[in-house]
């Protein structure tokens, strides 16, 4: 494969906790023309990393590890490297609890990291009708700050920060802005897409994508007034503080 420009080329690094809008952002990157997609690329490398019991709270996991690299340095190395069909933008849906320690975070200054956010009451009770008693570092948030406060370190520049609520309060907008803040032209195709599941999605897909299966675009947003069990309040605190402090970089 041909190494690209890196000035006419652009890796996007969409970095989300569960129960978000992640998969449904990467379908509306899919649609671009030139852009090419990777779906939870070291989810078989953190899976690897688990004990037994907690991988089996994964459907599929050993098709999982099967199907993706788990070295953390090939992985790396491959996200940072050319990019796949020779296309210009590579949108990379990640989840940040997949970041492992063995990982390290220097590569992620080759990437256009983006942190994607969502109410942690909302997230919290849609998670836990799979994992009953999720920890802070199942949702994703103490690992999203991480990222968020190494990048501005090191690299001396913030990373967009992407509200779920705004992008399906009014999509056009939110993408837009987003587009403009990482330096790519917006595409009204990102908008809509045909349902059905795509070659890219992960080997997990029939097991967490139906909603999105049957979607073609972002569906309106709704409040969410299910309650978070009292079992689980220590959780949300400790989660709502960090999601107020990503919210006030959002965009």
């Amino acid at each position: 494969m041909t190494a690209q420009n890196p000035q006419s080329s652009t890796r996007i690094a969409m970095w989300s906790g569960p129960r978000n809008i992640s998969t449904a952002m990467m379908r509306s990157w899919g649609a671009r023309a030139d852009c090419v997609v990777s779906d939870e690329p070291l989810y078989a490398h953190y899976l690897s990393t688990l004990d037994e019991s907690k991988r089996a709270e994964h459907p599929v996991y050993q098709q999982v590890i099967e199907s993706q690299d788990t070295d953390p340095s090939k992985l790396a190395a491959a996200l940072t490297g050319p990019i796949p069909s020779s296309k210009p933008i590579w949108y990379q849906k990640h989840m940040a609890h997949h970041l492992t320690d063995s990982c390290g975070l220097d590569w992620l200054a080759s990437l256009t990291n983006c942190i994607l956010i969502r109410e942690p009451a909302a997230m919290i009770t849609s998670f836990i009708k799979v994992i009953d008693n999720p920890t802070p570092e199942d949702l994703g948030l103490p690992q999203l700050l991480r990222i968020f406060e190494w990048i501005r370190l090191h690299t001396n520049t913030l990373p967009v920060v992407l509200d779920s609520k705004d992008v399906l309060t009014d999509p056009a907008k939110t993408l837009n802005t987003l587009c403009n803040h990482i330096g790519v032209p917006f595409d009204c195709s990102m908008l809509a897409w045909e349902p059905g599941p795509r070659p890219e999605d992960g080997v997990w897909a029939p097991h967490w994508y139906a909603s999105v299966y049957q979607s073609t675009g972002f569906s309106p947003y709704v409040p969410k007034d299910e309650p978070v069990p009292d079992r689980l309040r220590g959780v949300l605190e400790d989660c709502q503080a960090i999601y107020d402090q990503l919210a006030q970089h959002k965009l």
